[in-house]
C-alpha cells in the first residue's frame, strides 16, 4: 500500500526537470544568434533602405519614438557611437515606431541633425519582423554576417556596447 508521503517527491522532481529544460532552452536560444529579418526600411525622405544595402556591415537598428523620454535622452549617445564607428563601417538605422507621427520624426531628425539613416515604420511591419518590438528604445546589433548578436531593451550601457561594436567591426 502506498502512503501519500511516499509520492511527495514526484511533483518537485517534475518541477525541477521542467525548470532545467527551460534553462537549457534559454541558454541555447541566447547563444544561437538568429539572422536579422529581411526588412526594407523606408527613410524619412522616402528612400528605401534595403537589406542588400546593409550586407557585410555591422548594423545597429534602433526602434524609438519621439514621445519616449529614454529614446530622446539616449539619442546624443547614439549619435556619438555612430560618429565614433562609422569610419570603420558601422551602419545605423533609427526606426520610428508606427504610432510616432512622421512630421514629429522628421522635425526631430532635422533639428538634431541626426547623421544616420532615420526610417518610418508606419505599418509596424519592421517592429513585428524584429520580434514584435513594443518597448522603446530597443536596439539590435547585427554582425557582418547578418546575425543579431545583441538586443538591448532600454538604454544600453554604452561602454559595453562600444566593446561589442569594436569586436564585431574587427571580425
Amino acid at each position: 500500500m502506498t502512503t501519500p508521503s511516499s509520492k511527495a517527491w514526484i511533483k518537485p522532481a517534475i518541477a525541477a526537470i521542467a525548470l532545467a529544460g527551460v534553462g537549457v532552452a534559454a541558454y541555447f536560444s541566447l547563444n544561437n544568434h538568429s539572422s536579422a529579418p529581411e526588412v526594407t526600411f523606408v527613410g524619412i525622405k522616402g528612400e528605401r533602405i534595403a537589406p542588400a544595402d546593409l550586407k557585410g556591415k555591422v548594423v545597429m537598428v534602433n526602434f524609438w519614438a519621439t514621445s519616449c523620454t529614454t529614446c530622446v535622452a539616449e539619442m546624443p549617445e547614439m549619435v556619438n557611437t555612430y560618429n565614433k564607428y562609422k569610419s570603420q563601417g558601422l551602419e545605423f538605422v533609427a526606426v520610428a515606431m508606427k504610432y510616432d507621427a512622421p512630421n514629429y520624426v522628421v522635425n526631430f531628425a532635422e533639428t538634431r541633425q541626426l547623421p544616420f539613416k532615420v526610417a518610418l515604420d508606419v505599418t509596424g511591419e519592421a517592429a513585428k519582423a524584429y520580434g514584435d518590438v513594443a518597448m522603446t528604445p530597443t536596439t539590435f546589433v547585427i554582425d557582418k554576417d547578418g546575425k543579431i548578436i545583441k538586443r538591448y531593451v532600454g538604454k544600453p550601457e554604452f561602454a559595453a556596447l562600444h566593446k561589442l561594436l569594436e569586436k564585431a567591426l574587427q571580425g
